[in-house]
């Protein structure tokens, strides 16, 4: 996982992928404790790692490393469009300091094992800057699922998929995905959603 943060995708895929091997690469210190100590707290820590350093850096994991399925969820905002948070975690998790989406397309290219998939969000507004990210780092979007934060609203962001290789079509669409129905409750589908990755409905 690029940027795993305190390590809540990490550990959802440690949950899911019982018999996988997961890494997760964070530049901040404080995040990288606390991903370590949850991952040690939730009984993932014999299968589960936490490299401290930065996703740009191919030096930050050992020569030769290739992973099935690489996650990322980059930040979205460029520096200078918003106010830094004052919260030293927070502000590296919404600004791009670090690079956004074609950080996150480049370092997946180079970690992606033969026939792997790279699994990535962004704004839905953003569509056109995920594709020429992909397209950069010779990957290609192959399916994308939209968020709807509530019934009536606009999707929010987009799941996107990408492996490698130039790309031959549109990506497949999924149906979207709507978390709040209008009376502000979770909808079916997100609850089956939720129940599958071992969450409460």
């Amino acid at each position: 996982d690029l940027g795993c943060g305190i390590g809540a995708v990490l550990m959802l895929l440690a949950w899911r992928l019982p018999r996988a091997r997961a890494v997760g690469i964070e530049a901040e210190a404080v995040s990288v404790d606390l991903a370590r100590r949850s991952l040690a707290w939730n009984g993932a820590a014999d299968r589960s790692a936490v490299v401290h350093g930065d996703l740009r850096d191919p030096a930050v994991l050992p020569p030769g490393a290739a992973f099935d399925l690489v996650t990322g969820t980059p930040p979205y905002l460029r520096p200078g469009t918003a106010t830094p948070s004052r919260r030293a975690q927070r502000g590296p998790a919404h600004l791009e300091l670090r690079g956004g989406i074609e950080a996150y397309c480049l370092a997946a290219a180079r970690w992606l094992a033969p026939g792997g998939r790279f699994v990535t969000c962004a704004a839905t507004a953003q569509l056109r800057r995920v594709s020429e990210a992909a397209t950069a780092a010779g990957l290609r979007v192959t399916r994308r699922l939209e968020v709807i934060p509530r019934a009536g609203k606009a999707a929010l962001f987009s799941v996107h998929v990408m492996r490698r290789g130039p790309s031959a079509s549109s990506p497949a669409l999924d149906p979207p995905l709507m978390v709040r129905d209008a009376a502000g409750q979770r909808t079916p589908a997100f609850r089956a959603l939720r129940e599958r990755m071992g969450m409460p409905p």
